[in-house]
């Protein structure tokens, strides 16, 4: 590996510097690869979140909505979720392949979006795999896609090693150049493989095919289990000293934080912008109508979409207020570990399916019979999407001193707050979710209720943990922090005086 002054003058090569060598690489065509990695984060979580559609756009009218419909909606949300775990995988290995490659050329812009416009097929093979679960032709393109977007990886890991100018400074001044190569390659062909043998047993065995598909989503965990298994048979063995840190299974391997931030914001603006798609798609009157059966009055038309509003706007401040949750997670996050971002995955998958629950709560008016269901599938949705979200926090936990800021550490000035604002939307999702098996015929109420008061609770919640930690000091016998002092801290939603 390059000594410890190695990787100074790399920095300084790829940094923004307006004098010295920024115009020197764009003169030789090497580019800095922040945007190319800023528009390849907007597609995919875009991707991953459009495929959503084909399950909210399942048409199902009242007198068919029965045990089977509710089988073919389970069966495609599963689908769902396994191919948005498939989308951030492949998302993850490249976010791990440009942590290896440090500067990009024209060629491996075109290679990049070569890689982008398979991934942009994805949804329609999904689509396929939804609309006709019994024929292997949606499966066996989606592993084609996958295998592709496998083959264009690896020709990218080809080329920039023959270019070594274009790596990592550590990797360029390394004497191990071949071993790195063969290792990520070996890392960046494994999923492919997997849906390589998914696409053949899809010929005549597609059941198969799903469980060999997801494989590829926990294969980081199946490969560390069977590393830790190694160990505990044969023992500990030192790893090699030219191992490649950041392109392993370690499950405390760091992820890009501001990639993974990136991806994520990404997620909850497309899922807003979905929510406001259907409003525009289903919810603008017909202009015949407007004047045969509401008198040319356009107010009482809109007004009969009354329950489609109040469900849009309901699920908007649920997507905002997950995002505000995830927003202040991450300010007080140092480290995004692999597990961090396979849960961090998990929440957004569930995010995703918000514009489900939107469609099934605007429904209401449509399909009274039906809302208990409704209420139960949007709380169901909404505590999944929140509880990865505390889960995270908790995972962060284990691993503080690494992972946190120390104001948001165990015992932090910020920790009971985090605590509290992060437990939020899982507790009053249950709780409307309980609340609706004793009291079914409020389900509809319940769950508006739950709508309004949360928002007001993220208002309030700064004062109420501060009146809460203030209330158990007084029952431990503890004195109050004197006011301006390290735990009277202002609420960031207020601006400074």
């Amino acid at each position: 590996m390059s000594g410890p002054q190695t990787p100074e003058p790399a920095r300084r090569t790829q940094g923004d510097s307006p004098t010295g060598t920024g115009g020197e690489d764009t003169a030789d065509g090497i580019q800095h690869s922040q945007r190319m990695l800023s528009f390849s984060d907007a597609l995919l979580s875009i991707i991953a979140t459009v495929m959503i559609l084909p399950v909210t756009h399942t048409e199902i009218s009242p007198e068919q909505f029965d045990k089977s419909i509710q089988r073919l909606l389970a069966t495609r949300i599963a689908v769902y979720l396994m191919t948005f775990l498939i989308v951030t995988v492949a998302w993850a290995a490249h976010t791990r392949l440009f942590q290896v490659v440090g500067k990009i050329d024209d060629t491996l812009a075109l290679l990049n979006l070569a890689c982008m416009m398979t991934i942009t097929f994805l949804p329609f093979t999904f689509s396929l795999m939804v609309t006709f679960p019994e024929v292997p032709l949606g499966i066996f393109l989606f592993c084609m896609c996958v295998i592709a977007i496998g083959a264009v990886q690896a020709l990218i890991v080809v080329y920039a090693f023959h270019f070594p100018h274009l790596l990592n400074p550590q990797i360029e001044s390394s004497a191990h150049r071949t071993l790195y190569r063969q290792h990520i390659l070996g890392i960046v062909l494994r999923g492919p493989a997997l849906c390589f043998a998914a696409a053949g047993f899809s010929l005549f065995f597609y059941p198969l095919s799903y469980l060999l598909m997801a494989t590829v989503i926990f294969l980081p965990y199946v490969s560390k289990a069977c590393s830790w298994c190694k160990g505990r048979l044969v023992g500990p063995q030192e790893p090699p000293a030219h191992s490649v840190e950041f392109f392993t299974f370690d499950l405390h391997e760091p992820l890009s934080k501001e990639r993974v931030e990136a991806f994520s914001d990404g997620v909850y603006a497309i899922v807003a912008t979905l929510l406001i798609l259907d409003i525009c798609e289903d919810n603008i009157p017909d202009s015949k109508d407007v004047k045969e059966k509401f008198h040319g009055s356009l107010v009482a038309a809109l007004s009969v979409y009354g329950p489609h509003f109040l469900a849009y706007f309901g699920s908007f401040a649920t997507v905002g207020l997950l995002w505000f949750a995830h927003h202040s997670l991450f300010l007080h996050i140092r480290k995004a570990t692999q597990s961090m971002g396979l849960l961090n995955t998990l929440s957004l998958a569930f995010v995703g399916g918000l514009p489900l629950a939107y469609q099934q709560t605007s429904a209401f008016a449509r399909q009274p019979h039906d809302e208990l269901e409704s209420v139960r599938v949007s709380c169901a949705i909404i505590f999944f999407a929140s509880i990865f979200q505390f889960a995270i926090w908790t995972t962060a936990l284990l691993h503080e001193e690494e992972t946190l800021q120390p104001s948001a550490r165990f015992g932090g000035r910020e920790h009971a707050f985090m605590f509290a604002k992060l437990a939020l939307y899982p507790c009053a999702s249950l709780l409307a979710f309980a609340s609706t098996c004793f009291l079914s015929r409020f389900s509809t109420a319940i769950f508006h209720l739950t709508q309004i008061a949360v928002p007001f609770s993220f208002l309030l919640l700064r004062l109420l943990v501060r009146l809460a930690l203030a209330l158990l000091r007084a029952l431990r016998g503890l004195p109050l922090p004197a006011p301006g002092g390290e735990d009277d801290v202002r609420s960031p939603l207020l601006p400074s005086p």
